[in-house]
């Protein structure tokens, strides 16, 4: 097993705990079931929030999806112009024994323009 990262992103809809919540779930679902991860092979999970996402930590999605036992951390994401709006990004740090070529990074609901370069 070797130590990999996967990221991920989406774009929510508005600004509420509801929709934060929901979203970051839903990207973590995707995350965890397009690598075929188990949740003791995840080591840490990062999160990172737009200025814009206000009401809600992206991290408590993972806590109420049962990984109580997963360092956590959010933070905000650089507020650069014309950059994506309402945004949330994961970066994941697990073991498996898949190869970095291996791995699908969701990019979700309007965020796929953050990277075109990767395959869906």
């Amino acid at each position: 097993m070797q130590l990999r990262a996967l990221r991920g992103a989406i774009i929510c809809s508005e600004n509420s705990k509801t929709e934060i919540i929901n979203k970051t779930a839903q990207l973590m679902h995707e995350m965890i079931n397009r690598n075929e991860l188990r949740p003791e092979d995840i080591v840490d999970i990062i999160f990172t929030a737009t200025d814009d996402l206000t009401k809600e930590f992206p991290a408590a999605a993972a806590r109420q999806m049962g990984l109580t036992h997963v360092p956590l951390l959010c933070a905000r994401e650089l507020p650069i112009e014309d950059s994506a709006a309402m945004c949330i990004r994961v970066l994941m740090h697990f073991y498996t024994r898949k190869q970095p070529h291996e791995l699908r990074h969701p990019y979700l609901e309007g965020a796929r323009q953050l990277r075109t370069d990767l395959p869906e």
